[in-house]
């Protein structure tokens, strides 16, 4: 298979420009006798903070969290971030090298953050909304399908040899479904753009929807088969305790500080750890370890999640008991009905240029919540919501991840481009096999297309994102 041949720079080149403070200076006091930061420690800016109440994690099997490292420690492999990426990295990178010690370091609980806040689809398909057939360039698209695939692959293995049942894991595909006249268009140019990669798809017309998925409201659909649908929480959940032996979990552990040269160290609330070699996979929060600012842009999108439905509801608007809508509007939303009977609405966005959730936003999306439940479903207008939160999206402008070396020593599998559930499985998977000296023809894929673009600056970005995202969800009409 040809790929592109434009190369993604990695190893020290990487980090021109990028941010990186120096690796010059010493301890030293100040006239006041506080110490000084040596210059060779670049503080963390941004630390992970979400919203309380994210339905997924809340719904899902209570576990007791790993206990942060108390004081230094020292191992081979450092992973940061313990998401779909972090773990699938920490993951082989023990199978790989099981002699060694890995330490998976988790900001938050495993499960809180983003991995337990998306809409749980594990998509295979392709989906380039810049492309007229949202296709694109077939070359890419099939490498794209591959990666998403080996994501799918990697999950469905595990769910099953660990017995990951709350996962609750369904091939059951996915429905993209329109009611505005531009999205009935966008389902044509998208089937056609999957006929032509060979991948089955069925267009259902409005009047047999209900049958589906419990609503008239939709004119049509458009259903790929090979969608996986999961409870996201759960799963990463019982990954996560699920590790080989010689992974060790750290969890509700913060890095405040970094050091690169002449070692990785990374500084935590009582302590530093030493590693030999570090991968970040923690998506938007990469950036603000140096490297790739203004590249990587942390979105926020909203989710509700409503009561279980009693049976005489479920009776009430029929369709299967296990279903997922995406929309054909990138501004619309996505819907679900899930194992337990509640359903899902997800629409909205923020930037949020810290990474981290804004206090008042899911009071003020509840609201659109409502109203886009409320028109699906007119018939449960008396069935409220449970839970409302926001989850982040690592976002780049040209919808390209970055992956390979940052620096020496250092490795990221960063900006997902809201596929992290496949796309950053596969990636940490393949980037943990890279450090093992085992190429794949996905690792070449990766390596090969551009790196994220770069993006304006202050206040310009804040002032076109926020523009774009105003008039994207105006403009969705009742997609939304």
């Amino acid at each position: 298979m040809e790929f592109s041949r434009r190369k993604v720079l990695i190893g020290t080149s990487a980090v021109a420009g990028a941010g990186v403070i120096g690796t010059a200076g010493a301890s030293a006091i100040l006239s006041d006798g506080l110490p000084k930061v040596p210059e060779n420690v670049l503080p963390i800016d941004a630390l992970p903070s979400d919203d309380p109440t994210p339905g997924w994690f809340h719904t899902s099997r209570k576990r007791e969290p790993k206990a942060p490292l108390i004081g230094n420690a020292h191992a081979r492999f450092a992973v940061i971030g313990g998401g779909f990426t972090g773990l699938a990295a920490a993951r082989q990178l023990a199978l790989n090298f099981p002699n060694d010690t890995v330490l998976l370091i988790e900001g938050q609980q495993v499960g809180f953050g983003t991995s337990g806040r998306n809409a749980g689809f594990l998509i295979d398909v392709p989906h380039d909304i810049s492309a007229p057939d949202y296709i694109g360039d077939q070359t890419i698209a099939r490498s794209i399908l591959k990666l998403n695939q080996a994501g799918q692959k990697i999950l469905f293995d595990l769910v099953q040899e660990y017995k990951i049942e709350d996962a609750q894991l369904r091939h059951v595909g996915k429905y993209q479904a329109a009611v505005e006249e531009e999205g009935l268009h966008v389902l044509d140019a998208y089937r056609g753009g999957l006929e032509k990669l060979g991948q089955h798809c069925e267009i259902i017309e409005g009047k047999d929807l209900p049958d589906h998925i419990g609503t008239s409201f939709y004119k049509k659909a458009l259903h790929t088969p090979g969608t996986m649908l999961v409870q996201p929480s759960a799963l990463v959940k019982g990954l996560a305790d699920n590790l080989p032996a010689n992974v060790i979990l750290y969890e509700d552990m913060p890095i405040t500080a970094i050091e690169y040269e002449p070692k990785v160290v990374l500084h935590h609330a009582t302590g530093k750890i030493t590693a030999d070699k570090l991968v970040l996979a923690n998506n938007h929060f990469g950036t603000h370890f140096g490297f790739m600012p203004g590249r990587i842009l942390p979105m926020f999108t909203y989710g509700s999640l409503t009561r279980p439905l009693t049976a005489e509801e479920q009776a009430r608007i029929g369709g299967k008991d296990f279903w997922g809508v995406i929309p054909a509007d990138p501004f619309g939303t996505t819907c679900r009905r899930t194992h337990d009977n509640r359903i899902l609405i997800r629409n909205s966005f923020t930037f949020n240029a810290d990474g981290r959730y804004k206090p008042g936003a899911t009071e003020r999306f509840r609201k659109a919540h409502r109203l886009s439940f409320e028109r699906r479903f007119p018939a449960l207008s008396e069935v409220g919501f449970e839970y409302t939160w926001g989850g982040g999206l690592g976002m780049t402008r040209n919808g390209n991840s970055f992956f390979g070396e940052l620096r020496k020593n250092v490795y990221g599998a960063l900006g997902c481009n809201g596929l992290g559930t496949v796309r950053g499985t596969a990636m940490g998977t393949l980037l943990a096999d890279l450090l093992a000296g085992r190429r794949h023809e996905l690792t070449d894929f990766l390596l090969s297309v551009d790196k994220p673009n770069m993006n304006p600056p202050e206040p310009f970005l804040g002032m076109g994102v926020n523009f774009t995202l105003r008039r994207g969800m105006a403009n969705a009409g009742l997609e939304a």
